[in-house]
């Protein structure tokens, strides 16, 4: 299976689907991606319970399988960077609800503050930071945070957030409420759905694309959204972890 491989683009205020659909790997993908272009996810319609039971069932499968993996890091992480191994950081879900997203820490214990500090002194990473909230070379992250960055085992602790309701295991990726207006008048299709703990956007290059595909990435995953195509995107993953492709 193939990565799925997505290169969006804006014309006169709208993604063309058109031009994810030719940088898919398969005559199938593509016809699914066009044929689905125009339709819309309701508010009321996140998948429905067939949805919410996978989400359930695989998300209780990969903890479980998953322990000793999530015990090791979470002995590395204290034992390398002396502080609490897990950090919840709110994030805007269905319907705008806030909620808090879990992840593995990849940073020092006074990030924020660092970051302060950062951005205060150097006007390019200032610049850099406003464009994509990120930075390429960041100090703050740990020697052990870097491995957990390139291999997405940061994300892992996600899979509580699965289980819980709050994400589902294909979908746009959680952003913070500052990141919505990014989606212009696009903000309500990355609304209409959880966030995903995969998606479009990973499988498609990650912190290597822009954060204008990014959002492209979202809006036609929320119009296009079927079990066949979030099944694609499943196994997409497992390469593009597996590489590395495009992570932070």
């Amino acid at each position: 299976m193939q990565s799925v491989k997505l290169e969006p683009e804006e014309q006169h205020g709208r993604y063309s689907c058109t031009s994810f659909a030719a940088g898919t790997s398969s005559l199938a993908e593509r016809s699914l991606i066009l044929a689905s272009a125009d339709t819309q996810v309701s508010d009321e319609d996140d998948g429905g319970g067939f949805r919410r039971l996978l989400d359930i069932v695989a998300s209780l499968i990969l903890i479980a399988v998953l322990a000793p993996v999530l015990l090791m890091l979470v002995i590395l992480i204290i034992v390398t960077d002396p502080g609490p191994p897990v950090f919840a950081h709110r994030r805007i879900g269905r319907q705008g609800k806030s909620f808090r997203c879990f992840k593995f820490r990849s940073m020092c214990v006074d990030a924020d503050a660092r970051l302060d500090r950062l951005l205060a002194n150097d006007p390019v990473l200032k610049l850099e930071w406003q464009n994509g909230h990120k930075l390429a070379c960041d100090p703050r992250v740990t020697p052990i945070g870097q491995l957990l960055r390139v291999t997405s085992l940061d994300e892992l602790p996600q899979l509580f957030n699965v289980l819980t309701g709050s994400m589902t295991l294909v979908g746009p990726r959680p952003i913070v409420a500052a990141e919505l207006k990014n989606y212009g008048r696009y903000a309500a299709h990355y609304l209409r759905v959880r966030p995903g703990l995969t998606g479009l956007w990973q499988v498609s290059g990650r912190s290597s694309t822009t954060y204008r595909r990014r959002v492209a990435a979202d809006v036609l995953y929320v119009r296009s959204r079927s079990f066949a195509l979030d099944c694609r995107i499943l196994l997409a993953t497992i390469p593009a972890v597996v590489t590395g492709k495009g992570s932070c």
